[in-house]
């Protein structure tokens, strides 16, 4: 059997990366995929792109990714377009929107936000219709007859996993900023991979401490803008979104 580590929304925090990329090697697992939004928001985002495209078999496109590049006149997205340069934002461009595999007789399809786009937010609380229109074939995801069995995704930076209707919907959390809690998540997916025949298999979520007070000191000494240096303690610190009051 294989072990699959799904990492997403590492957010160009780099401490938190590493912490979780040390826990996967400790377990001997060697096929990591991402889920993306690699940059945005944290201050390492050309290390962060760097990091994935050399540990990471599977990257999918994150709304980040796919906006990153745009023309803007906002300070802080103009300092992570200076610090990602030109090639790195064409490979984020570049980044498929899903991935399908098979894993012990079961249909996997990755994705980062939802099966129509990588903007559509969709949260363990959305209503049922929502959540089962996961599962559909659309047309970013290539169309298609067989609708997945099991859907992993990302973008919402809270890790669960639900069953519906026999299916399993998904969420990796985040690495570079969980909102959860302080802890980066992952998960870790084993079975007969590429096999269409049905066998054991499992999901499981797994949390990695790190130290969130190096990230932040990070943050400071590679100069993230002011505003969203203030935004970005917040989130490390407490595990919420900057929007919510203390």
């Amino acid at each position: 059997m294989e072990r699959i580590a799904v990492i997403s929304d590492i957010h160009g925090n780099i401490p938190a990366l590493e912490a979780v990329l040390k826990d996967i090697e400790t377990r001997g697992i060697q096929e990591i995929y991402c889920l993306g939004d690699l940059a945005g928001k944290g201050p390492e985002p050309e290390k962060a792109v760097d990091m994935i495209k050399e540990r990471c078999t599977v990257t999918v496109r994150g709304n980040w990714d796919e906006f990153i590049g745009n023309p803007t006149e906002d300070e802080a997205f103009l300092w992570q377009q200076r610090r990602l340069g030109g090639e790195r934002i064409r490979y984020l461009n570049t980044l498929p929107f899903s991935y399908d595999f098979w894993m012990s007789g079961r249909l996997i399809r990755l994705f980062h936000a939802s099966a129509d786009s990588v903007f559509h937010r969709v949260r363990f609380s959305s209503p049922l219709e929502e959540r089962l229109a996961m599962f559909e074939n659309t047309e970013a995801t290539g169309g298609g007859k067989r609708t997945p069995d099991v859907v992993i995704y990302g973008d919402v930076h809270h890790a669960f996993i639900q069953g519906l209707k026999e299916r399993s919907l998904c969420n990796a959390g985040s690495v570079g900023n969980p909102l959860d809690t302080t802890q980066p998540s992952y998960m870790v997916v084993e079975g007969n991979l590429h096999n269409q025949q049905l066998s054991s298999f499992s999901m499981a979520l797994v949390r990695v401490p790190y130290d969130v007070e190096i990230a932040i000191q990070v943050a400071i000494d590679e100069g993230l803008p002011s505003a969203e240096l203030a935004a970005y303690k917040k989130e490390l610190r407490t595990g919420r979104y900057r929007g919510l009051p203390d």
